[in-house]
Order: structure tokens, then C-alpha cells, then sequence
């Protein structure tokens, strides 16, 4: 179950009103990073590639539970999903380049790309839309997936084309199907799934054991791939992975944190990407009962944090000091909230005016999956103990956090690969109704404020509506989120192309090239 959130780890256009539906899409994609100077990119090379992930939680299923980045990856290159993360929106086209909506914002149209096939040569058609689609509802995470979407309202649109008919107005449908929305062929058999032709830039050479190697698809419909191939190789610590990279037997290095950073920039012959805004790694206070359910306790946890001091230890200064809302990448994110500072004053006072208990010990569960989860914790405890809070860490293997605590603790660190959105986290974690509600929290008020600017047509008067949800989360949610950690990609020299965008947008290669 924790590895679905994990997967999780990702509106463009004016809407019309002078039809039935009016054209939303056609946004451009995010482009690439590019080199210094005015190199040509060059067709041509194999780039090895090393991602995280745990050998015996790797999976084939694009629709499955895919807790290996390096899994996600592998896929994601493979398959096209039908959007897919931009920047400006951030919201861009993939396997489907227009998309439109009715005028109440319920019923929203893909058209697929023009020349879209399958790696076997076949064309994309409305039923492998509807077949995929409705398959992906009716995982166990079908629901978080494709919110508000039924199996029963996807529905073929033409012969190119699907149509999504949501329960309620959402005006950012094309933003919530940006990650998992993978397009397979009709009718494969579940045995062969993963088997199953994809779609995207890349074609499956073969896979053994989370390793695998990808030859370029020349008749991919979003233009040319450079690389002739990629092959991905599974790491199951970011020292080995780092070690990889600066031994010379990788060109590229993914999100491999703040230590090999540190030691990588003392060196000419590496590159160090960073991605702002990449990961929020938010402490979790439940908030439908137990110690933390007053709210004035959650303020005096988030006033005896010294932010600036975590982010600077736990990330190396790799990194941005939070404010307690999620999506700080969004260009929605309201950045006149007043930025929430230390005062250990006012913490007591509130933990007084609650009658807190402050002769207990708490226990904040952490994991060591990315790193900072643990230090982060550790600093936390030592923080607000000068509040009178007693905090003892307790790690847990994966497994076991994501069975046992994620979703029902007190008290817990989570992280998340996707952090461009406000609306990705309201409908994900916030909504009361939220599938994977990690606090537990319900407010009419935020509830009231989400479906209001959910629909409202015009882009900057929903961009006003969600500064108000925000300023909710901000003053009463479950979330403490002390900081934002950079997204760090290590590459060798000759490596040119690779994307610049935060969370998942770091998985499309297919811009990629070497000079060399």
C-alpha cells in the first residue's frame, strides 16, 4: 500500500464557451536541459542509468504497485501516460497532444496524437484507451488514481479518442492523470502484461531482475530519440549508486541526495543537477484523534521547528525551508502566506492552553527510504524537546511502516516524488474524502474551498480560489512540513538533454543525448 503513494511521487489552456466543449490542450512540454554553448545534439550512444530500487519489490504491471524508482522509470519510457508533467503550465502533452471540456467541467475529451502507435506497429485506437483506463480504475488504487473518474463514465471518444465523465466539476482533470494513465493494449492477457507493447520513446529489449535495457522506437509520435539506447541498472542505496557513477560505470546517476553531492562537486569531470522544489518530506500529526488532534498542538509542533537549522543539517543545505502547504512548485503556490518562523514561547503557550501532556514520550515513526527521513527525525525530537515535548524516533523497515503506520499513525515522517501541484496534494491527501488522507484530516472549510476553485473555468480566478485552500493548510492541517529537499542527479560529462523538471518530469529522457 505504501508503494502506491510512492508511485504518486506527479490545466492548461482557456477553456471555451461558445460550444459544448471548448479546445484546453496543445500545451507545449518542458524542454529539456541543454547544454553550454551551441553543441548539436548528436544521434546515437547507449546511456546507462542507475535509479534506486529494492530487488524484491521490483514489478512489470505499468498499472501495479511500483515502489523501485528504477521500475518507474523503466516504464515510463516504455508507455506514455495521456498527460504528463510541464512547466509552465505544468500540465503538458503526451501520448495525448489536445484535450477539451464540456462547460460544466465534467466531461473531459483526450485525442491521442496524431501517428501513435503501439511498438508493434499498430495504431492507438479509442478502445485501447477505454480498456487501459478502466483497468487502471479498478486497481486497488483506482480511486486515487483517476479521482471523481467511474470505471462506468470512461467511454470511447471516436475512433481516436477517450472521454472521462467525472462525479463532480474538475477543472484540473488533465493535471491528476498526469502519472499513472499508462495506454496498453487491448485485451492483453493478465499473464502478459508486462509484455504488453507499449506506446513510448522506448522499446523493451529486455529485463532481468529490475535491470533492463531500452533500444530507441523511430516511429514515436512525440519526434526524434536521440539515444540509440538506454540501459537502467537497480541500486539499492544511494552510496552504491553514487560510487557507480564516479567509478565511471554509469553516465547517469538518478536522485542520489545530498551526500554524493557533496563529494561529486569537487570533481570536473561529473555534472550535479539539481531540481528545486523536488521533494517535500512533511511530519505527518494525525488529526482525527489521538495527541495531536488539537489543532493548537500541531501549531506548537510547527512553532518549536527550527526550520532553516533542518534544512541546512539533514539536507546539506540542499534544499528549501517549508511552510506547511504541499506543491511549493506549483506556479499557484501562495507565496504571500507569512513564512512560519521559530518561537518556542508561543509553542509552550499553546501546549499549555491544551492541556497537552507533556510527561509522556511520543514516538515519530520514520523509514529510511530516501534520505534525511531519519535525520530529519532526529532533529525534529532534539528541536522540540526545548518545547517540552518528549519525541523518541522509531525506525521502521518499509514493509512494515507502510502495512502498520502510514495512514494510521500519530505521528510519522512521509515524502512524496511530486511536489508542482496544490491541487495534486488537495485531491490526493487533503480532501476529507482523499484516498490516502495521510493525517486523517477533514475540514469542511478546505472541502468547500477545493470544489469551489475545482469549478471554476478561468485560470486566474481559480488560481485566486486555491491562495484560499492554501491559506487553510496552512493555518490547520496535519502536515509540518519543515522543508523541501532538491532533487540531485549526478551525470558524467558527455551527458547533454536531461530534463530539468521536479519529481517524476526527471523521467523523460528521451531528449537525452551524448557527446561523444
Amino acid at each position: 500500500m505504501g508503494a502506491t503513494r510512492r508511485q504518486l511521487l506527479w490545466v492548461g489552456g482557456a477553456l471555451g464557451t461558445t460550444a459544448l466543449l471548448g479546445a484546453c490542450g496543445g500545451n507545449d512540454p518542458a524542454p529539456a536541459a541543454r547544454s553550454n554553448g551551441s553543441e548539436k545534439p548528436r544521434k546515437g550512444g547507449t546511456l546507462r542509468v542507475g535509479a534506486l530500487g529494492r530487488a524484491s519489490a521490483v514489478t512489470r504491471d505499468p498499472h501495479g504497485v511500483q515502489a523501485n524508482e528504477s521500475d518507474y522509470l523503466i516504464i515510463a519510457l516504455v508507455y506514455d501516460t495521456l498527460t504528463a508533467p510541464g512547466a509552465k503550465p505544468n500540465t503538458a502533452p503526451r501520448l495525448a497532444t489536445r484535450w477539451t471540456s464540456s462547460r460544466d467541467l465534467r466531461t473531459w475529451r483526450f485525442t491521442i496524437a496524431d501517428g501513435a502507435t503501439f511498438h508493434d506497429g499498430s495504431p492507438v485506437t479509442a478502445d485501447d484507451l477505454v480498456w487501459s483506463l478502466k483497468r487502471l480504475r479498478n486497481t486497488p488504487s483506482g480511486a486515487s488514481r483517476m479521482p471523481g473518474v467511474a470505471a462506468g463514465n470512461i467511454r470511447p471518444y471516436g475512433e481516436r479518442g477517450v472521454e472521462l465523465v467525472s462525479d463532480y466539476p474538475n477543472a484540473e482533470l488533465p493535471q491528476l492523470v498526469r502519472l499513472s494513465t499508462f495506454i496498453l493494449k487491448r485485451g492483453t492477457p493478465e499473464k502478459e502484461i508486462h509484455r504488453s507493447p507499449g506506446t513510448g520513446p522506448f522499446k523493451l529489449d529486455w529485463y532481468r531482475g529490475g535491470n533492463a535495457r531500452l533500444v530507441r522506437n523511430d516511429a514515436w509520435h512525440g519526434g526524434e530519440v536521440l539515444l540509440d539506447a538506454i540501459e537502467v541498472r537497480l541500486f539499492e542505496s544511494p552510496q552504491a549508486l553514487s560510487n557507480a557513477l564516479l567509478a565511471g560505470q554509469l553516465d547517469l546517476a538518478s536522485n542520489v541526495g545530498a551526500v554524493a553531492a557533496r563529494t561529486a562537486e569537487r570533481r570536473q569531470d561529473i555534472q550535479v543537477i539539481r531540481r528545486r522544489d523536488d521533494m517535500p518530506l512533511p511530519i505527518v500529526m494525525r488529526t482525527a484523534d489521538g495527541p495531536f488532534a488539537d489543532p493548537r498542538v500541531r501549531e506548537a509542533l510547527r512553532l518549536a521547528v527550527d526550520r532553516q537549522a533542518m534544512v541546512e543539517q539533514a539536507l546539506s543545505g540542499y534544499g528549501v525551508v517549508g511552510n506547511d502547504i504541499m506543491g511549493t512548485g506549483d506556479p499557484a503556490y501562495d507565496r504571500s502566506l507569512p513564512q512560519r518562523v521559530r518561537d518556542l514561547d508561543r509553542a509552550r503557550k499553546l501546549l499549555t492552553e491544551a492541556d497537552f501532556d507533556l510527561s509522556r514520550t511520543y514516538e515519530l515513526v520514520t523509514t529510511e527510504d530516501v534520505a534525511a527521513l531519519a535525520e530529519s527525525a532526529t532533529l525534529f525530537a532534539s528541536q522540540v524537546r526545548e518545547a517540552g515535548v518528549k519525541v523518541k524516533v522509531v525506525k521502521r523497515d518499509s514493509t512494515v511502516f507502510y502495512d502498520d503506520v502510514w495512514l494510521k499513525g500519530d505521528l510519522y515522517t512521509t515524502y512524496w516524488g511530486t511536489n508542482d501541484s496544490v491541487v495534486f496534494f488537495a485531491s490526493k491527501t487533503l480532501s476529507s474524502d482523499a484516498a490516502q488522507n495521510e493525517a486523517g484530516w477533514r475540514d469542511a472549510s478546505f472541502d468547500a474551498a477545493y470544489r469551489k476553485a475545482m469549478r471554476t473555468a478561468d485560470a486566474s480566478e481559480r488560481a485566486t480560489l486555491l491562495r484560499e485552500l492554501q491559506k487553510i493548510q496552512h493555518e490547520r492541517s496535519g502536515y509540518l512540513l519543515w522543508g523541501v529537499a532538491d532533487g540531485i542527479d549526478l551525470a558524467a560529462a558527455p551527458v547533454r538533454g536531461l530534463p530539468k523538471l521536479p519529481g517524476y518530469g526527471r523521467v523523460q529522457l528521451e531528449r537525452a543525448w551524448l557527446a561523444r
